[in-house]
């Protein structure tokens, strides 16, 4: 498989060549699997660049009328936004060990804090917790929860001793914990659609769809089959990154998924499902403007093929990526939205009369974009090189 043909079908399959582009934020999400949402800015931007209904109203309809997406803690214990049926799985496949993990670490510090029968205490404030939720109708605040819940401002003493020594109530490890666990999941923002702060809601009120969960090995099997659908072809070690699982539970999931191998331009191999080896027609020159952490820069662990020697310049030293130029499938520059409104680009190499076109022409639309929704100023949560240095 060429390299060409790995950037056309990230242009293509991720929405972004012309002609591929979804026609609303549920396609946009689901062209890439699910939508980064660590930043909050990040979930509007990357659907701008991808759906032709693309607007902050039509993405918080999405999020908060048709919640046909929803915001949730998934692989890696990294927010994303989801297509709402991919919740049970992403639950299955990777959150409820999670969960577990994160309930016995709370158990322990309670224990340590003096907290009799721990375990059973937390499940009895877990069920206050929910029983609170529902008081409200379905929906209410962390506040307004550890209002109706006492027990939600138990305090610990973390990291006894050490310059970092903080003491912090256990609403919001509660709170994370009934999220991985499915019960609840993250509502609408407490302030304006940037804010990182959500209400909370009953997962079976709030969702349109079943949540029933397949197993953990089905789960698996069609997280990777979606995965493999997106960023195929791709190795093992590329899944393994973008979920967080370990090597065995990748290869088991690889396996159920039927995928097979094949050889990658340059050397080395690469996993695809089995029905798709066909070429992809080419799209056309296409350019993207793509925010920090978006799902396609942050897509694959291996990533020589689209960002090429621009890592230092993009990337910040936690490898969390800043906004980025695409185009035709591969890094060409990065770019920033200035502290007057303006969007700043930087082209780290030549690319010739016709991309230099459709570079500014694609920065005057996001630059309209913008203006468009008010006095925002879209400044990532991450800073990088280059985004802070064309922030001036």
């Amino acid at each position: 498989m060429t390299t060409e043909e790995r950037r056309r079908r990230l242009g293509v399959r991720h929405a972004l060549a012309p002609g591929a582009t979804a026609a609303d934020p549920l396609g946009a999400a689901t062209s890439v699997v699910a939508l980064h949402a660590t930043d909050a800015p990040t979930v509007f931007l990357a659907v701008r660049a991808r759906a032709d209904q693309g607007s902050p109203a039509a993405v918080q309809d999405a999020l908060y009328e048709r919640r046909s997406l929803v915001r949730m803690l998934g692989m890696r214990r990294t927010m994303f936004v989801v297509p709402s049926p991919m919740l049970p799985i992403v639950e299955a496949s990777t959150m409820q060990r999670i969960a577990a993990t994160q309930r016995r670490l709370l158990v322990r510090h309670l224990h340590e804090a003096g907290v009799p029968d721990a375990d059973r205490w937390l499940a009895d404030v877990e069920a206050g917790t929910l029983a609170a939720l529902d008081a409200r109708g379905g929906t209410a605040t962390a506040n307004e929860l550890s209002t109706d819940e006492p027990r939600l401002r138990t305090t610990l003493l973390m990291a006894e001793g050490k310059p970092y020594e903080a003491r912090t109530t256990i609403t919001n490890r509660v709170l994370t914990v009934l999220g991985a666990d499915g019960r609840i999941v993250r509502g609408r923002p407490t302030g304006s659609w940037l804010s990182q702060r959500y209400r909370w809601a009953l997962a079976e009120q709030w969702l349109p769809v079943p949540l029933d969960r397949p197993s953990e090995t089905e789960a698996r099997a069609e997280l990777t089959r979606e995965w493999l659908a997106a960023y195929g072809p791709a190795p093992a070690s590329d899944l393994q990154w973008w979920t967080g699982w370990t090597g065995a539970q990748v290869k088991r999931a690889l396996a159920d998924a039927k995928a097979m191998t094949v050889g990658l331009e340059g050397g080395g191999s690469a996993l695809i499902l089995p029905d798709d080896v066909d070429p992809t027609p080419d799209p056309g020159p296409w350019v993207a403007f793509l925010p920090a952490l978006d799902p396609t820069t942050m897509g694959w662990a291996q990533r020589d093929w689209y960002l090429g020697p621009y890592s230092p310049l993009l990337f910040d030293r936690a490898g969390n990526a800043g906004p980025t130029i695409w185009a035709s499938g591969r890094i060409v520059g990065g770019w920033a939205h200035r502290p007057d409104g303006q969007v700043a680009i930087r082209l780290f190499e030549e690319v010739g009369a016709e991309v230099t076109a459709l570079v500014d022409a694609e920065a005057e639309r996001l630059s309209r974009w913008l203006d468009d929704i008010g006095e925002v100023r879209i400044v990532p949560r991450f800073r990088t090189p280059t985004e802070r240095e064309l922030s001036g």
